[in-house]
């Protein structure tokens, strides 16, 4: 059962609002496989607030706070831009017609040549693909700033590229392949005893050697102590002891610094993860200062369709994969029509501040065994996925990747099938999924144990805000929180897999199957934060 402490919901007091909602027994209970026309009802009517987040009397957010001050995180700036700016439409600087000769060939010497235009207003040209289809045997690469490829058309009458020959990557944008973030000084610990999650500054030792602008790595340690108040210290599988993530080890988060008061250090965007020095010395957390980085910047996939083989494999068999993204800052995929992919579009740990935009994916055919592939993979930060779709089973729809920290923002995006909205893998933080349906299958924040080499903890500090699943797994870590606010589906409680007990502690519901104020959390932070003319910018 939820504790009745999270069933009945007040607004903060400075909201001058109050609500109590009344659950009946078996209120959440509904038929699997609900419909379009009744999830759609839910998410646009929203009839109550959440304690969690409210708006109030003056049209402001207000956010309450766990005792030592965690809070929900502001989400927006996640996405292309850092949230709220229009994605250019790039001029055509080279086109390309459909032909009997190899479509890579081709479409890799007409992005080569655009690559070596020089940059103009951030960009240096689009490749028009024209009506028709590519059949292409290799991977199309861009590797330079401002470059754009774009078809013309998703539909049967636009602009297809067949995947053909060996399994590969269909499109790769990557920048260098050299090390993304050079230290540019020492190390300054963090001084704060506790920094909580949704924070924008710290405090150090000495902050004399930054600067506003600076770009900075926040550098959380991993140590034993911290492994084991996880509860993250005992995973075994067949015999053998398996590792969460290694002692002495650490997970980074890159910011940039907005100001500097004293030995204060102020963000450009908040902290998605807790920082407790009782589980973090030696060596404690610390800022770093960081050379620019090898990312390209204003480069993007656009208006066609990608088309697979189907492919019953495994995971561990080669496959055609659709899109990936590493070493980007600045970069999209919008209006992208995928067929029978595997482990289809992948944002790597180095992307930064990319839209994904009204992209679908569809599978005539399931993969084969336990372990799944993912349509949607997660690993960098400010990255928005934004209407989007997926059709399948045995399959992740979206998952994130190890020690991705946020936000990391899942808007408004429909998955129908055998699948599962589900943070895969050690210790990813800030996750917002927003107005999301799922009605076949479920949203899962949770343990997963043995599970793989030992996936553990997969998420802390994520929220389901007015979603519509089948099921949810909300679990609370030790020392962190996972919200489910406004959502309609059946809650289950579970331990770590493979039949450990206890079950684990749930997180924190709130106006369950009741959708609340604000419809969407992530338009109402970046319409506070930017204005109106932010959503009009994205489509909203």
């Amino acid at each position: 059962m939820v504790p009745q402490l999270f069933r009945n919901h007040r607004c903060p007091k400075a909201l001058g609002q109050r609500l109590l909602i009344v659950v009946l027994p078996g209120f959440l209970f509904h038929p699997p496989g609900i419909s379009a026309a009744a999830a759609e009802t839910f998410r646009s009517r929203p009839s109550a607030q959440s304690q969690w987040v409210c708006l109030g009397k003056d049209g402001k957010l207000g956010y309450k706070t766990l005792p030592a001050g965690d809070k929900i995180m502001d989400f927006s700036s996640a996405g292309y831009g850092g949230g709220g700016v229009k994605i250019p439409t790039v001029p055509v600087r080279a086109t390309v017609s459909p032909s009997d000769a190899d479509g890579a060939a081709v479409i890799q010497n007409a992005i080569d040549s655009v690559s070596k235009l020089p940059i103009v207003g951030g960009v240096r040209g689009a490749v028009l693909l024209k009506a028709g289809t590519f059949n292409c045997e290799r991977a199309l690469i861009i590797n330079a700033s401002g470059v754009v490829l774009r078809g013309s058309g998703t539909g049967r009458n636009g602009t297809t590229i067949r995947m053909t020959g060996s399994p590969h990557i269909c499109i790769s944008i990557y920048g260098s392949r050299s090390p993304g973030n050079s230290e540019a000084g020492e190390p300054t610990p963090i001084s704060d005893a506790y920094v909580p999650s949704g924070a924008t500054s710290v405090h150090v030792a000495g902050a004399s050697d930054f600067k506003a602008g600076d770009t900075v790595l926040i550098r959380r340690p991993v140590t034993s102590a911290w492994i084991k108040f996880m509860g993250m210290d005992t995973l075994v599988r067949d015999g053998r002891k398996e590792t969460w993530l290694a002692d002495q080890s650490d997970t980074e988060t890159e910011r940039v610094i907005q100001e500097v008061s004293g030995n204060m250090i102020t963000f450009d965007v908040p902290l998605t993860d807790s920082f407790d020095s009782k589980y973090l010395n030696p060596p404690g957390a610390s800022v770093v200062k960081v050379a620019a980085s090898n990312r390209i910047s204003n480069v993007g996939v656009e208006n066609l369709r990608i088309v697979s083989p189907p492919q019953v494999v495994t995971i561990n068999q080669r496959h055609h994969q659709a899109i990936r993204l590493s070493e980007v800052n600045d970069g999209w995929v919008r209006d992208v029509a995928i067929e029978d992919t595997v482990n289809s579009v992948n944002l790597g740990a180095s992307a930064r501040r990319v839209t994904v935009e009204k992209v679908s994916i569809k599978h005539r055919v399931a993969t084969e065994g336990a372990a799944k592939p993912a349509d949607f993979t997660a690993g960098g930060t400010q990255l928005l996925f934004d209407r989007c779709s997926a059709t399948g089973s045995n399959i992740f729809y979206f998952v994130t990747g190890a020690r991705a920290t946020g936000p990391i923002v899942l808007l408004d995006c429909t998955f129908h099938g055998d699948g599962h909205i589900q943070p895969h893998a050690r210790w990813a933080t800030g996750l917002l999924v927003d107005g999301c349906r799922v009605p076949e299958s479920g949203i899962d924040f949770m343990n997963r144990g043995e599970m793989g080499s030992g996936h553990g903890w997969t998420i802390g500090w994520a929220v389901a805000w007015n979603c519509v699943a089948k099921s949810y797994v909300i679990q609370q870590p030790p020392g962190s929180a996972n919200w489910a606010i406004g959502c309609k589906g059946n809650l289950e409680t579970r331990g770590m897999p493979f039949g450990h007990e206890p079950k684990l502690p749930e997180g924190i519901f709130d106006s369950e199957g009741r959708p609340v104020s604000p419809a969407s959390l992530y338009l109402a932070q970046l319409r506070e934060r930017l204005g109106p003319q932010a959503l009009k910018n994205i489509g909203h």
